[in-house]
C-alpha cells in the first residue's frame, strides 16, 4: 500500500490527504502511547503463558486479533476443553465498539481508496483511533495519521507479547510492578485529550450511566457497546441541534 498521495498531489476529495508526512506524524506522536501499550502487553504475554498458550500461539493471537480488551477476555475463558462458542461471542461483543469507531472515521476515510482505508483500519486500536480523531477534528486532514499511529502501537503490542510470554516465569504478579494499572492510565490520558469542554458532559455522562447499569444487569461485556451507543446517540442529537 503506497503512502504516495492521491493523483500524485496527495490531495483527495474535500481536502483529505494520505501522505508519508501524515504517517510519520502519527508514528512519532504515538510513541508515548506505544510505551504504555507495551506495559500492558507484557501483562498479556504473562497471562498467556499462565493460560497455557505457547509463544507461537500468543504471537499469532496478538498479530491477527490485535485487540487487547478482547484478548484479555479470551484468556479469561481459556480452559480445556476450549469453549470456542463462548470465546467467539465474548470477543465479538467486546469488539463491536470498532463499528462505532469506524463510523466516526467515515467522513474522512470514505474518500480514500479501499486499500488505504482498510489497510489503515486493520491497525486501528482504541488509542490510535482517539489520537487520529483528535488530529482530524483539529482540521489536520491527513488520514495516514492512523496508519502511522496504529503501526507503532502494533509493533509495541507484538513485542511486549513476546517479551511477556518469554519472561512469564520472572513476572509472576503484574501488580507488583504496577503493570495492571497501565491499561487504565492510558485511557484516562486519552479521555483528557479528547475532552472538548462542557458540551461533552451530557454524552459522556450518559455513556457512563448506561455502561454502569448494563454491567450490573447484563452478563458479559455488553456494557461496552451499549454505553458507546448511548453516548454516541446523545452526541449525534446534540450535534444536529
Amino acid at each position: 500500500m503506497s503512502l504516495n498521495s492521491d493523483r500524485e498531489s496527495g490531495q483527495a476529495d474535500d481536502g483529505v490527504i494520505f501522505s508519508a508526512g501524515g504517517f510519520w506524524v502519527g508514528f512519532r506522536q504515538s510513541i508515548p502511547i506505544a510505551l504504555s501499550v507495551f506495559a500492558y502487553g507484557l501483562v498479556f504475554g504473562l497471562l498467556a503463558r499462565q493460560a497455557g498458550l505457547s509463544l507461537g500461539e500468543s504471537v499469532i493471537m496478538s498479530g491477527l486479533v490485535f485487540a487487547g480488551a478482547s484478548q484479555f477476555a479470551a484468556l479469561g475463558l481459556w480452559q480445556a476443553p476450549l469453549p470456542v462458542a463462548a470465546i467467539i461471542v465474548t470477543t465479538l461483543v467486546v469488539n463491536l465498539r470498532h463499528l462505532l469507531m469506524g463510523a466516526a472515521l467515515y467522513p474522512w476515510f470514505s474518500r480514500l481508496s479501499p486499500a488505504r482505508a482498510y489497510g489503515s483500519l486493520f491497525f486501528m486500536n482504541d488509542e490510535s483511533w482517539a489520537l487520529t480523531m483528535a488530529s482530524l477534528s483539529r482540521g489536520e486532514k491527513n488520514s495516514s495519521f492512523l496508519l502511522g499511529s496504529g503501526l507503532i502501537v502494533f509493533i509495541s503490542w507484538l513485542s511486549a507479547t513476546v517479551l511477556g510470554r518469554t519472561l512469564g516465569g520472572v513476572l509472576q504478579d503484574p501488580s507488583l510492578w504496577g503493570l495492571d494499572f497501565a491499561f487504565t492510565a492510558v485511557f484516562l490520558a486519552l479521555l483528557v485529550g479528547l475532552w472538548k469542554g462542557k458540551k461533552d458532559i451530557l454524552p459522556w455522562g450518559v455513556a457512563v450511566a448506561v455502561s454502569l447499569v448494563a454491567s450490573h444487569w447484563l452478563p458479559g461485556k455488553w456494557y461496552i457497546i451499549l454505553g458507546g451507543l448511548a453516548g454516541s446517540c446523545v452526541g449525534a442529537v446534540r450535534h444536529a441541534d
